[in-house]
């Protein structure tokens, strides 16, 4: 007791450990005033986006479509718009993200073509959003002469595929050895072991990764203004001009009329509501503990 009592006193008296001290608590309180602000900001912009948001809701958002300016109106059409390119771009990115994921994690690890598929995944991971929409413009838009939801659901699909196969190869290694040289010593075939023992021990992972990624394509706009562009009118034709919540929230929140405004509200809650919700059920629903 009385050698931690002195050590406690050389300590409180050693101006080298009270100069460090002082710093952690600078640095401690410096953190939290930081994210103090952070959550300032971000509690501010729900709220508006919540009172402005549900005063913009009514039976008519839901079931007309976006209206000339004076007009009565809603984003029926943009509402379709965005669920069939999302879901398309869910549809392609899962299957092609989850395969180049096992690929990476089972059959590339001292490959040097895997090497440069991760490098190329990471920098379509970093990259903005606009340039992924320009080249799909440059390569398929402007070939065809016209915007479509094809182009859209091209430009959503790059963006989602990089998620999931990161997300993919990186659960994949969490499964330990152990249980690889089981199955091996079974005498299962590698891509079994690949398919019914590896992706099946971390699939609530590989799910969590494919919602994210849905999460994230959900509310891009820069991509879509080169691609889908948008529609004032209903339509379930690819191959034409397809409306979308982003892009409609975009062009009203810009424009000098309140009615295009207050919708701007609205479509803004319920994307915002979606991805929340894509959010919260990739961290319950599918939790799984990591693989010891």
């Amino acid at each position: 007791m009385q050698t931690s009592l002195s050590n406690s006193l050389s300590k409180s008296t050693n101006p080298v450990y009270r100069r460090r001290l002082l710093g952690h608590r600078v640095g401690i309180a410096l953190s939290v005033l930081a994210m103090a602000i952070g959550l300032g900001f971000l509690a501010w912009i729900l709220f508006t986006l919540l009172v402005h948001g549900f005063g913009a809701l009514s039976h008519t958002l839901f079931t007309l479509d976006t209206p000339a300016p004076g007009s009565e109106g809603g984003i029926r059409n943009a509402i379709f718009g965005s669920l069939i390119m999302v879901g398309l771009s869910t549809l392609v990115s899962t299957p092609v993200g989850i395969l180049a994921g096992i690929y990476l994690a089972e059959y590339g690890q001292n490959s040097k073509f895997a090497a440069v598929t991760r490098f190329v995944t990471d920098i379509m991971l970093s990259a903005p959003s606009i340039v992924i929409g320009l080249f799909v413009y440059a390569l398929y838009v402007a070939n065809v002469q016209h915007f479509s939801g094809y182009a859209g659901t091209i430009a959503l699909s790059l963006i989602a595929i990089p998620v999931v196969v990161r997300t993919t190869d990186n659960m994949l290694h969490l499964v330990p050895n152990s249980l690889l040289e089981a199955a091996f010593a079974l005498g299962a075939p590698r891509w079994k072991v690949a398919l019914m023992v590896r992706l099946r021990a971390v699939k609530a992972g590989v799910v969590t990764g494919v919602l994210l990624a849905v999460a994230r394509i959900a509310g891009e706009t820069a991509p879509l203004l080169f691609t889908a562009l948008n529609n004032q009118f209903f339509t379930a034709d690819l191959n034409q001009p397809m409306a979308n919540l982003p892009v409609v929230i975009y062009r009203f929140a810009m424009s000098p009329y309140d009615d295009w405004q207050s919708i701007a509200w609205g479509a803004a809650l319920l994307v915002t509501l979606s991805v929340l919700l894509l959010n919260i059920l990739s961290r319950t629903a599918f939790r799984q503990k990591t693989p010891q």
